[in-house]
């Protein structure tokens, strides 16, 4: 005996339903990377320091670094310079974009990472551990070599 008429009108309606029920979108991959990262050695006593990074952005989405931490330094800002009443100045700021299908380099006289309230000494050949912290909650841990101001590298 064939359903009735209304059985078979629902069972219709359900299956278009399930075939028009949207399905959670795949997670975009994010693929980036962390190059040429270094910290500024300086003199013993000095409390701040700086590190200077390549960020590279291979997603189709930008993403912005908005923090850092390292066990070396009580606080990690991110900063940039700028030039205010005829005199660079270095300034925090909130985050620095990194555009999808591009690099962003950190570099003195621009962006940096600074490391303020030093535990202790940067000497030229260690390593200073940095966790970068993006928008989107992704950490990355660098290892950045110190390096002698002036070895290839300008003072922040």
């Amino acid at each position: 005996m064939a359903p009735s008429l209304p059985i078979a009108l629902l069972c219709g309606v359900c299956g278009i339903a399930t075939l028009a029920t949207p399905t959670a979108a795949a997670p975009v991959p994010t693929t980036f990377a962390v190059t040429d990262a270094y910290a500024l050695a300086v003199p013993l006593g000095q409390p701040n320091s700086a590190v200077f990074l390549t960020l590279t952005n291979d997603s189709t989405q930008s993403r912005a670094l908005v923090a850092g931490t390292s066990p070396i330094a009580e606080v990690v800002e991110i900063h940039k310079h700028i030039h205010e009443g005829g005199m660079m100045r270095m300034r925090p700021v909130s985050r620095i974009e990194v555009p999808a299908q591009s690099a962003v380099r950190l570099q003195p006289g621009g962006f940096h990472i600074m490391l303020i309230g030093l535990k202790g000494d940067l000497v030229p050949g260690d390593q200073v551990e940095l966790t970068l912290i993006f928008d989107d909650g992704t950490r990355f841990r660098v290892d950045a070599p110190v390096r002698k101001a002036g070895s290839g590298t300008s003072a922040p």
